[in-house]
């Protein structure tokens, strides 16, 4: 449900004025503020994890609540004009474009504040087995962003990516409210459960910084592809026609990957304390992964694709057909999705997060040297060369994982 929001702003703004411009700068102001937020992406699986009595939920909610403010306090520097004006020019982004991506982030800036806290109130519910709650948190959010994206679409003459923006801010703060209501009884449960002496260390702030470090750099590293997919946009032909049609592609793409993102915290709480059921995580996360890119496929290299980009996105015909080949190379990538998950999970619920940072480095760092060659050397349109650098880096950062996941499915589980 959180990965229909991406394609349904994306068919409001293109039907206000402006579509392409408006495309553009909502793909812009999108890759930022999840670029920003993405060090407080990773507190689910952190309070998923660690948050089972009451010393561990106030540890961690201090570690959140610090985390929050900065990453906040980030995106406010961002904003002050020679820091914007700057970043703009290295973009290369047209005057309108980078005017337009102003002021979404403006109305954004409530974004990586309300995430943070309603991803570790939604860990402390998954943590208990009330996961319904996570999705009918997911609901509310949903409603809230329709309701702001219809009435500012039809009582205001505002620019389809502010529209946007308004909306997945309205979105963001009232599932935070939702998330904290719906955590009050389990928050006051968690009172009565004792901690052992001997654990407390592990909630030192020194110790929780350690273990969620890892944790944060890796959501940080991998989301800072999206930038560097902008920057590189500048540089290849087609260059608003990709910025146009991306965050179209990444919504559409989400929507399937989102299988995947979902089932790391459904790795970490079910596994058990000695990985007893790993055999039976492995073969549901085998069918999910062959669901997911089976879905994205039945829509990318069928009739079904035009329909999305032009009927339901609103995207014009000529950019709809420059949507096709992006789309169809990027239709596997819900299964690598799925794959690196449980790798992810897996490496979580040991304690072992390291080596997920570096197969994100990793994975970046083949997304920039793809995006160069294809664009510098093979000539390729925008959206073509950004596709196939996504999935290449995808492919290098799996294929790093699986070596320590291996040593770590032989090795005898401590208690």
């Amino acid at each position: 449900m959180m990965a229909a929001e991406g394609p349904y702003l994306a068919a409001i703004i293109a039907r206000l004025p402006e579509p392409t411009a408006n495309l553009a700068a909502f793909g812009v102001a999108f890759a930022f503020a999840i670029i920003i937020e993405s060090p407080v992406f990773m507190l689910m699986s952190a309070s998923t994890a660690l948050v089972e009595d009451e010393p561990s939920y106030r540890a961690l909610r201090r570690f959140a609540y610090r985390l929050a403010a900065l990453v906040t306090a980030v995106q406010v520097v961002l904003l002050l004009p020679p820091v914007f004006d700057a970043v703009a020019g290295l973009l290369r982004l047209p005057a309108d474009v980078a005017h337009l991506t102003h002021g979404a982030l403006v109305l954004l800036l409530p974004w990586p504040g309300a995430i943070a806290y309603r991803r570790f109130r939604q860990g402390i519910l998954i943590r208990h087995g009330q996961t319904r709650r996570v999705a009918t948190g997911t609901v509310i959010r949903l409603a809230a962003m329709s309701v702001t994206a219809f009435a500012a679409f039809r009582a205001a003459s505002l620019p389809g990516v502010h529209v946007g923006a308004l909306a997945l801010s309205a979105g963001v703060l009232t599932e935070a409210v939702a998330s904290r209501l719906m955590t009050r009884g389990l928050v006051a449960s968690l009172r009565d459960r004792p901690r052992p002496a001997d654990a407390m260390e592990a909630l030192r702030p020194a110790a929780l910084a350690r273990f969620y470090a890892p944790l944060g750099l890796t959501t940080f590293v991998a989301l800072s592809a999206q930038p560097i997919v902008t920057f590189f946009m500048g540089q290849a032909r087609f260059p608003i026609e990709s910025l146009a049609v991306l965050p179209v592609i990444h919504g559409l793409t989400f929507v399937f990957r989102a299988l995947g993102l979902s089932f790391l915290e459904v790795v970490i709480t079910l596994l058990g304390r000695r990985r007893e059921h790993f055999a039976e995580l492995r073969d549901f996360a085998f069918l999910l992964a062959l669901a997911a890119t089976g879905g994205l496929m039945a829509i990318a290299f069928t009739p079904l694709a035009e329909f999305w980009f032009h009927t339901v996105s609103g995207l014009d015909l000529a950019l709809t057909r420059f949507a096709l080949l992006p789309v169809r190379i990027l239709s596997v990538f819900p299964a690598l999705s799925v794959v690196l998950h449980v790798q992810r999970g897996l490496l979580v619920h040991a304690r072992r997060t390291r080596p997920t940072t570096t197969a994100t480095v990793l994975e970046v760092v083949a997304v920039s040297a793809v995006l160069a060659a294809a664009i510098h050397a093979l000539d390729f349109p925008g959206a073509v060369a950004a596709a196939t650098a996504i999935l290449a880096g995808r492919l290098v950062g799996v294929a790093w994982l699986v070596p320590p996941c291996l040593r770590l499915l032989r090795a005898e589980p401590t208690p």
